[in-house]
């Protein structure tokens, strides 16, 4: 199997169960967001443990590159703090090409080191319409954190 092939096995495990969907009972911060080129729709609610986000759920629908991207996303910030999740966003973005500059720090010959199941998500800036599907649920995430 080739890295691509894995990579887009990853993105459809992730599409087809996407971890933590659904809803918390009483989350510290949410946020909703849309990308109407697309009809991409993501919801995402936050619940704190000190200054850590102990609980996330996601919601929403779209194309598999959104919803995967949200599955990912809502895994990677667990347990993690405020500047964790700003440093690993940036990664991100460096990732998507969105912010030249940022080194993402993939290792192609290691695979998944740097970035978990995000680094499936590479492949989608060789089409930049689908930059905004990839990066919408961490644009989303971006508002929920500045509602804290």
């Amino acid at each position: 199997m080739s890295l691509e092939d894995l990579y887009r096995e990853v993105i459809l495990d992730h599409y087809r169960t996407p971890r933590n969907k659904g809803h918390l009972d009483a989350p510290d911060a949410k946020a909703q967001g849309i990308n109407p080129l697309c009809g991409d729709d993501i919801t995402i609610e936050l619940m704190y443990d000190g200054d850590k986000v102990g609980s996330v759920a996601i919601d929403g629908q779209g194309c598999s590159i959104s919803l995967s991207s949200a599955s990912m996303m809502s895994e990677a910030i667990k347990g993690k703090s405020r500047t964790e999740i700003e440093e690993l966003t940036a990664k991100f973005r460096g990732l998507m090409s969105l912010d030249d500059g940022i080194d993402p720090g993939v290792d192609h010959d290691h695979p998944g080191a740097a970035l978990g199941d995000l680094e499936a998500l590479e492949g989608v800036r060789q089409y930049p319409v689908r930059i905004k599907c990839a990066s919408l649920a961490w644009n989303v995430l971006a508002e929920a954190l500045e509602g804290t």
